[in-house]
Parts: structure tokens; C-alpha cells; sequence
């Protein structure tokens, strides 16, 4: 079994930022677009103090005013600084534009990775989390792409080109202004260790109270008719308060960064005021150098102060994207074998021997399971629930693999053949039906690509749902909308075992397929169901034993193994096991 990766690995920030860094590089020329447009903007903005400072330097009280000097410096300023802007909104569309790619890879990424699971991640893993991971998490890491990591890469160029503004300026304040600097980089960074691991918390809580969500809002009848609103409603407002509580300490923790370190850069500036106005009185300074420091000065600690306030959204960001990358990294499905064949022209012999098989270590599910089905049989699986009987499908389709024993197809070990092809070999009708957005026409036809009208109809004829297709608004083309919303549970489940007649496989797979059928209906389709499953090797799971009467072999499960196997009627003369489960029914 594959474990699980989720928030609580053990990922580095480093790790973390490079896989997104992936991500970016993925769009070279928009990157280096990007990285021009930033670069050129920070640097018009950068000389704006410069020029501030000589516009200052040529006013003198004693000589007059230089106007030609101060003129050109403002009119400079005027349009470095206007260039700048146009600059910077260019490069925020352009980062906007470059974060919602990334995010549709992203997206479309774990999507797929979703897509290549085995069956038993999504049995461990609420739906509501997963759903969380692919919007929430990832419109969080958008969010970051869009807004924080541009603002970190400004911050960076502006830090570096005030730097260099300041010792051009004087060497001398600048020892004074680094004196504050460690103490503001102590700050972020401590802090930041400490704010993480609360947003990896809120990230997990809000998972939880959309879990919650899902599987409540997915059972509101069977609450409404127990009459259990209150504890339900109970039982969210506690997960609720978790989440807040979670979202409250996460904000908290990461907004005292800020204030802590503006509090720093404020003694700073102090500091730096006061020695500079000692140097400029001592002749050391002009007045305009000191002012161009200082505006240094003050852009030096913006992108700090910057950085404290969304460290919140960053560790939030790195927070979603672990979560996201844990889906990423999670265990696929076992490759096939290299020598993997094709499976094709299938007899429909299928065999069991000796299989062993729990859903953990400790507890087996399927115990020692033997059995024979010959090609065009109908075998029935029935027995009291939790004896196995799903599981028996899971294997045979390789949801899952036997931990000892061999499954076999004409012959064949299962893990001989690739799985498409042998997922290709079944169709299957199950007792939670499917049905996507779309016509009626379209998920019928979903059976079969390419199904010509006069097939669907045939399907639809044979299953008796013909009539009350006819009799709706837009007949075949009536849409199917929330996954069958505006049908009953019977016309859904009607409408998926038409749709498994349509498929040409060889191998059909019943589990509980007239569960919502009423007997009237159920009666009316048998025959036909069992006239069309003739030719093919079918395994019918069924509590109703009405529904298998007619099978080529029962197999009664009982505590994961066979207790009973034969005919309806040799199994009744044996008055064991089945005939007790038959009597319970039908006396």
C-alpha cells in the first residue's frame, strides 16, 4: 500500500519555492520578459533620490539658486519615475497573465496525477480534501505567484540599488543604518519558522470543514428524516470554530512581523537624521546628500516591511503548495509489467485460486477464495454484507492486487495483461450510479464511442426506458444536469444498465444493478437483461436473490471465503447457508 503525502511532510521551504521556480521556467520568454520590465522599472525609481539630491545641492542661500540644474532634475525625475510606473503596470499584467498559466498547469497537473491513483488513495482521502487541494490550494498559490513574488523581486533590486546609493553617498551613515538591519532580518526570519507550520494547520482544518461540507450536504435527506439538524449543525459549527481559530492564530502570529520591524526601520531613520545633521554641520555632508540618503534609506527597509506583512500569505502560499505537491507526489498505480500484453478476443474464462486480500495488513477481507467461471456463464455472487463481494470485483478489475493467490483470465495471470486492457474487457453497472452532464443520448452512447443512433434506441428499447425517454420535453436529447438531478434514482439506474448493454466488452460486472429498480420494472427488464448477457461472462453481485435465479453458478460468500457454490436449485435442495438467506427473503 502507498502512503499517503500530504501537508504533514517533511518538505523544505527551499524544496518547496524550486518545484514552483519549475513551474516558472516552464515559460521562458515570459519569465525573461518579466525579469527586463522589473529590473528596468526599479531602476528609474531608484534614481529618482539621486536626482532629488542634486536638485537640492544647487539651491544655495549664499550663491542663489542653480535653476537649469534644479529644473532638469525634476523634469528627469518626472519622467524616470513615469517610465517606471508604465513599466511596472506592464509587468504586472504580464504577471498576472504568466501566474494563471502556471496555475492552469498546475491544475490540469494534479488533475491527471488524480487520474492515475489507485482506487484506495480516494477510499483514505475525504473528497472534500482533494476538491480543496485543486481549488483553494491552488487559487492560494496563484495568489502568491500573482502578487508576492513580484513584489519580493522588486524588493530585492530596490534593496541592492539603495544599497549602493547609500555608499556612494556616505560610508559613514551607512555603518549607522546597518546598524538596524540584522536586528529587522532576525525578526522576519524567526518569525517566519514559527508562523509556517500555523498556516500548514489552517490549510488542514479548512480541508476538514470542507470534508464535513461535502459529506453533509451529500446526505441532507437521510439527516432531515432522522431528525438530526442539531447535532449535525453542532457538529459544524465545532469544526468551524477549529477553522477560525486556526485562521485566527495563523493572521495574528504573521501580522505582528510587520509592526515589529517598522518599529526597527523608524529607529533607524532616527538614527541616520541625527548623525547625518552632525556630519552636514560639521561640513562633511550637503544638505541634498543627506536627503538623498535618507529617501535611500526609506526605500531600503520597504521591501522588509513588505515582506513582514504578507509573510502571512507566503507561508500560506508554501503551506497550499505542499498540500498540492503532496497529491503530486503521491504513489500512481503500479506500472505493468514490461512484457505486459494485450488483452483481446477474450474466452471470458475466469479463475480464482487460493486468493488472500485485506484492505490492511492486520485483517483480511478475502480469505483462500477459489473459484471457476467458464466463458458465457453467469455467475452470482451473493452473501450477508461485508462478506467480500465488492472486493471480489475490485480485484478482478485490479483496483486493488491479491496479497497471495492468482487471479486468472483464460488461463492468464491478470498482472500478465496491461490494465486498460483488461478494464477494457468489463463493463460494469454499479449500485451508485453515474451519470455525467449532458444528454441522454450522450451517456448512453458513453458505452460505446461511435454508437450509431439506431443502437441507442435498441439499448434503450431492450431496458424499457424507451417510453419514458420518449415521453420527456426533448426526448433523447433531454440534458442531464448535477448528475441526474431531474431523474429518479430508478431512470438513472435504468439509464446506466442500458449504457452497459451498449459496450461490446466480453466481461460484464453487476453489483447491486437493480438495487433502485422497483419488481414491477425489475421483472420486466430480466429476461432481457439476461438475453443480452448471454455470450458474455457475467458476475452479478445481488442481495435480491430474485435477481439470480437464473445464473449459471451462485456463489454464496460468507467471512470472505465460499461456503456454498451451484445452481438456485441445487443450492435450495441443499438447505445450507443459501436456502436460509432465500427463506429470510421470501418467507
Amino acid at each position: 500500500m502507498h502512503k499517503l503525502s500530504g501537508p504533514a511532510g517533511k518538505k523544505s521551504r527551499k524544496a518547496i519555492l524550486f518545484r514552483l521556480l519549475k513551474y516558472f521556467f516552464r515559460y521562458k520568454f515570459s519569465v525573461a520578459a518579466a525579469i527586463v520590465l522589473l529590473v528596468a522599472s526599479n531602476l528609474f525609481a531608484l534614481l529618482g533620490p539621486m536626482l532629488s539630491g542634486s536638485a537640492i545641492n544647487a539651491i544655495d542661500l549664499e550663491s542663489g539658486v542653480d535653476f537649469e540644474t534644479v529644473i532638469v532634475c525634476c523634469v528627469l525625475m518626472a519622467v524616470f519615475y513615469a517610465v517606471s510606473s508604465l513599466f511596472t503596470y506592464i509587468l504586472s499584467v504580464l504577471m498576472i497573465r504568466l501566474s494563471q498559466k502556471i496555475v492552469k498547469r498546475m491544475r490540469q497537473d494534479v488533475f491527471e496525477k488524480l487520474l492515475t491513483l489507485p482506487v484506495g488513495y480516494f477510499d483514505r482521502l475525504q473528497a472534500g480534501d482533494i476538491i480543496n487541494r485543486i481549488s483553494y490550494d491552488i487559487d492560494t498559490v496563484n495568489a502568491s505567484l500573482s502578487n508576492d513574488i513580484l513584489q519580493i523581486s522588486t524588493g530585492v533590486i530596490t534593496v541592492a540599488g539603495a544599497f549602493i546609493g547609500m555608499a556612494f553617498i556616505s560610508p559613514v551613515l551607512l555603518a549607522v543604518f546597518l546598524f538596524t538591519i540584522p536586528v529587522s532580518i532576525w525578526i522576519t526570519v524567526t518569525r517566519s519558522k514559527s508562523v509556517r507550520p500555523l498556516f500548514r494547520k489552517r490549510s488542514a482544518k479548512l480541508a476538514e470543514l470542507n470534508g464535513l461540507s461535502e459529506e453533509m450536504l451529500s446526505g441532507l435527506k437521510t439527516i432531515k428524516a432522522y431528525g438530526r439538524e442539531k447535532q449535525i449543525a453542532a457538529k459544524f459549527a465545532d469544526k468551524n470554530t477549529e477553522a477560525v481559530n486556526a485562521y485566527y492564530r495563523a493572521d495574528y502570529y504573521g501580522s505582528l512581523i510587520g509592526p515589529s520591524v517598522n518599529f526597527v526601520n523608524n529607529l533607524g531613520t532616527a538614527l541616520i537624521s541625527t548623525v547625518g545633521s552632525i556630519l552636514y554641520l560639521l561640513g562633511g555632508l550637503y544638505i541634498g546628500d543627506v536627503s538623498a540618503f535618507l529617501l535611500y534609506a526609506r526605500r531600503f527597509p520597504g521591501p522588509v516591511n513588505e515582506f513582514a506583512n504578507i509573510i502571512s500569505e507566503i507561508q500560506s502560499a508554501l503551506a497550499a503548495a505542499e498540500r498540492v505537491f503532496g497529491v503530486l507526489d503521491a504513489q500512481p498505480e503500479k506500472e505493468d509489467a514490461e512484457d505486459a500484453k494485450i488483452l483481446k478476443n477474450t474466452a471470458g474464462n475466469v479463475a480464482f485460486k487460493e486468493v488472500c486480500f485485506g484492505y490492511s495488513e492486520d485483517i483480511k477481507v478475502i480469505k483462500n477464495l477459489s473459484f471457476f467461471a467458464r466463458g458465457g456463464e453467469v455467475v452470482a455472487i451473493v452473501g450477508p454484507t461485508g462478506a467480500g463481494k465488492t472486493t471480489i470485483v475490485n480485484l478482478l478489475m485490479r483496483f486493488y492486487d491479491p496479497q497471495s493467490g492468482t487471479i486468472e483470465i483464460d488461463g492468464e495471470n491478470i498482472a500478465s495483461y496491461t490494465r486498460k486492457s483488461l478494464r477494457a474487457a468489463f463493463t460494469m453497472v454499479l449500485q451508485d450510479t453515474w451519470l455525467f452532464e449532458g444528454t441522454i443520448r450522450e451517456n448512453l452512447a458513453y458505452g460505446k464511442e461511435g454508437a450509431a443512433e439506431s443502437e441507442i434506441r435498441a439499448v434503450a428499447k431492450a431496458a424499457h426506458i424507451d417510453g419514458f425517454i420518449e415521453a420527456l420535453p426533448q426526448g433523447y436529447d433531454t440534458r442531464v444536469t448535477d448528475g441526474g438531478v431531474n431523474l429518479s434514482k430508478g431512470q438513472k439506474q435504468l439509464l446506466t444498465i442500458a449504457r452497459s448493454m451498449l459496450s461490446s466488452a466480453k466481461m460484464l460486472i453487476l453489483d447491486e444493478a437493480t438495487s433502485n429498480v422497483d419488481t414491477r420494472t425489475e421483472i420486466l427488464i430480466r429476461d432481457a437483461m439476461l438475453q443480452l448477457m448471454r455470450g458474455r461472462t457475467c458476475f452479478v453481485i445481488a442481495h435480491r436473490l430474485s435477481t439470480v435465479k437464473n445464473a449459471d453458478l451462485i456463489l454464496v460468500v460468507k467471512d470472505g471465503g465460499i461456503v456454498e457454490k451451484g445452481k438456485h436449485d441445487e443450492l435450495l435442495r441443499k438447505n445450507g447457508f443459501y436456502a436460509e438467506i432465500y427463506r429470510a427473503q421470501f418467507e
